[in-house]
């Protein structure tokens, strides 16, 4: 996982013949050589990195790359940290559930709607009552009517086989 800082040229691998440089302490050197730049990166005892490659000239700076290496990966894993990670979660149903079992599953529909989860409502159809597939309908369509302050179907119900299934995801709340 070598993101671009990691990847960044440095002393010698620095190809181009002038640099515009920026000293150690972040004042601005001007356009220089790439020897003279090494040259007073080496009496100070640190590196020359090339922080802007695509630049006309490149800029380098002269700093210590052990230490930039650490603070660009410690950026990439802040970063990583704060993405959102929405899942995906599935309740399965039948198309003869009675009301109490619908209850319950539907507070762990809403539950995970909440929680910013997107979430599968599958019915399950077991030998004949596949051939009343307008059952299955009828429970998504209670299922979407109960959940719709806080939901919307992202996905419309379809069949596969002997399962009928749609996708609900939450509704951005209003500030």
């Amino acid at each position: 996982m070598a993101s671009a800082a990691i990847r960044a040229r440095c002393n010698r691998q620095i190809r181009a013949r002038e640099v515009l440089v920026i000293g150690a302490e972040g004042e601005q050197v001007g356009v220089v050589s790439t020897d003279e730049a090494l040259r007073m990166a080496h009496e100070l005892g640190l590196d020359l990195v090339e922080v802007a490659p695509n630049a006309k000239p490149p800029v380098c700076k002269i700093m210590d790359f052990g230490k930039y290496k650490y603070e660009q990966q410690k950026k990439l894993q802040a970063a990583r940290k704060k993405q959102a990670v929405v899942q995906i979660k599935e309740i399965k149903m039948r198309p003869k559930t009675d009301d109490h079992d619908f209850n319950t599953k539907l507070k762990h529909v809403r539950r995970f709607l909440e929680d910013g989860d997107r979430c599968k409502v599958t019915i399950f159809f077991r030998g004949r009552e596949i051939v009343h597939k307008d059952r299955g309908m009828i429970v998504l369509d209670r299922v979407v009517e109960a959940v719709a302050d806080i939901a919307k179907v992202e996905q419309q119900a379809r069949a596969e086989g002997r399962t009928m299934s749609l996708l609900l995801a939450p509704v951005a709340k209003k500030q």
